[in-house]
């Protein structure tokens, strides 16, 4: 992609990890029902050309989406879908190009949710090794003249309870609707972005006060440098918290509240 469609995958995936941040949205769920958005739009030329023409309005595109699907998918798929539309795109086919991808990174999500991102990531590689190294089984999993049932059944049997449940339905999804890719660069492409989100690093932050955005700037700054890697802040006001804030990264907690300060000189009065 390149130009508008780059820029509007980018806030996209914006939006998308705003909604998987949210403990109760279903990230598994989710991605089911973009896969399903992706394959109408990739059915339906004439749709995909309406909803990325730029003579119609955003909202009118957004509004013939919520018409289409939003009895069918989730309030939260819909509107992801929504806004998707909203956006300008360079040609038909990236926005279809963009929900596929939306997809497999809410899938990868759900992984890293229930800390398996790096085992589906280990897997896609090996994955891809073992198709390389097989002239016989990746003929079968192309083969114009097999089933998605027939490619569905021969990974079951090669993947299930040997894989990881996202790694599968990955490489399931990758295998019965190729959309013109070769399963090599598939695989490639599923393991960059494997890649991508295991480098992505929630903190959540709880302030008393909304954070403006210079405080927000500098706080990711000295979040990245010690942790090595990027930082994406999920911001939390609280005014239960008296001053400072708190920072939480996976397990470790980062106490700077004032509140927090109190509790402690009470305890040590306590003792």
């Amino acid at each position: 992609m390149n130009g508008a469609s780059r820029e509007a995958l980018a806030a996209a995936r914006e939006r998308l990890d705003a909604l998987t941040d949210v403990t109760t949205v279903d990230a598994t769920r989710l991605a089911d029902e973009l896969a399903a958005v992706t394959a109408l739009l990739d059915r339906e030329v004439s749709l995909r050309r309406v909803l990325t023409d730029p003579a119609q309005p955003g909202e009118a595109k957004a509004e013939l989406v919520r018409r289409l699907i939003g009895g069918q998918v989730s309030g939260s798929a819909a509107d992801l879908v929504s806004g998707t539309v909203r956006s300008r795109w360079s040609q038909p086919r990236d926005l279809v190009d963009a929900l596929e991808e939306l997809a497999n990174v809410a899938d990868l999500t759900a992984a890293q949710q229930a800390g398996r991102l790096d085992s589906v990531e280990d897997e896609l590689f090996r994955f891809g090794r073992i198709i390389s190294s097989s002239t016989e089984l990746r003929a079968a999993l192309t083969s114009r003249s097999a089933g998605a049932s027939a490619k569905t059944e021969l990974l079951r049997r090669l993947l299930g309870g040997r894989a990881a449940a996202t790694t599968e339905r990955l490489v399931t999804r990758l295998v019965t609707v190729p959309r013109g890719r070769s399963l090599e660069a598939g695989i490639e492409a599923l393991s960059k972005l494997a890649a991508e989100r295991r480098d992505r690093t929630v903190a959540v932050v709880t302030s008393a006060v909304p954070l403006s955005d210079t405080q927000k700037r500098r706080l990711g700054a000295a979040l990245a440098k010690l942790y090595g890697r990027t930082m994406h802040l999920n911001l939390d006001v609280d005014p239960a918290v008296v001053g400072g804030i708190r920072v939480q990264v996976g397990d470790e907690v980062i106490n700077g509240s004032i509140a927090d300060r109190l509790e402690d000189a009470a305890r040590r009065m306590a003792g």
